[in-house]
């Protein structure tokens, strides 16, 4: 992973040199900001590799809208770095279009491993496969596109790539811990708020009616399911 570009979006300078240390060092490229308008001019501009993003920044663009303004254009890993330990500012950071986030204060070793791993996610390439027709979802996994009735459905990274772990085992109950690893990594196997999160925003895009599922099946204290007929190949 060495080389690849990281921005760093915070208005705190001492962290900010902090941080720009730890991945420096590391080999990482460091790009840096602390105000929310130059995030998005330089995510487009220069297009990183993954965005580190406080949520609170003095400017009138704070990290909830520049993920807003960066999902717009491009699906880049977005770490929120935040102090907020709330489900509601959690999921929040998610619908906004984060892929993981950092509380406020965290160590060198936790930042390095959470920056490698979502990096990781980001970098995995799947072979091609044929498309899976689930009932009226067509999944081509191949391309990563997703459509309903012929209507394509816009789905993040890591909303795919969980809808990619339920759809190749579809028909079977893919445990909590099993979906968290494939998707999130090991490390993340008992962080549950990820995975009922984005099994939220999935239900929303992919369900007539997200509180009375048919193609994504709880399995209380278990897991999930992709439910698909039987004909599905």
């Amino acid at each position: 992973m060495s080389g690849q570009r990281i921005l760093v979006v915070d208005d705190e300078p001492k962290l900010l040199r902090l941080v720009w240390e730890v991945l420096t060092a590391t080999g990482f490229d460091v790009l840096t900001t602390g105000s929310g308008r130059e995030a998005v001019q330089q995510a487009a501009l220069e297009q990183p590799d993954l965005i580190l993003l406080d949520i609170v920044l003095t400017d009138e663009v704070d990290g909830y809208e520049v993920a807003r303004q960066v999902r717009q254009f491009s699906d880049v890993p977005i770490i929120m770095l935040t102090a907020r330990v709330e489900e509601a500012d959690l999921l929040a950071g998610f619908d906004a279009g984060a892929d993981d986030y950092i509380t406020k204060p965290f160590s060198s070793k936790e930042l390095l491993a959470r920056v490698r791993a979502v990096l990781k996610r980001a970098n995995r390439s799947e072979a091609a496969l044929a498309e899976i027709r689930c009932g009226q979802l067509e999944i081509d996994l191949a391309r990563r596109n997703v459509s309903k009735d012929g209507v394509t459905i816009r789905l993040t990274r890591t909303e795919f790539n969980l809808l990619f772990e339920l759809a190749t085992h579809h028909n079977q109950v893919m445990l909590h811990d099993q979906l968290l690893s494939a998707v999130w990594g090991p490390e993340y196997r008992d962080d549950l708020d990820y995975l009922r999160a984005y099994i939220r925003y999935l239900r929303k895009k992919l369900e007539s009616d997200p509180k009375e599922p048919t193609y994504i099946i709880t399995y209380q204290g278990v897991g999930y399911m992709l439910a698909c007929p039987e004909k599905a190949s």
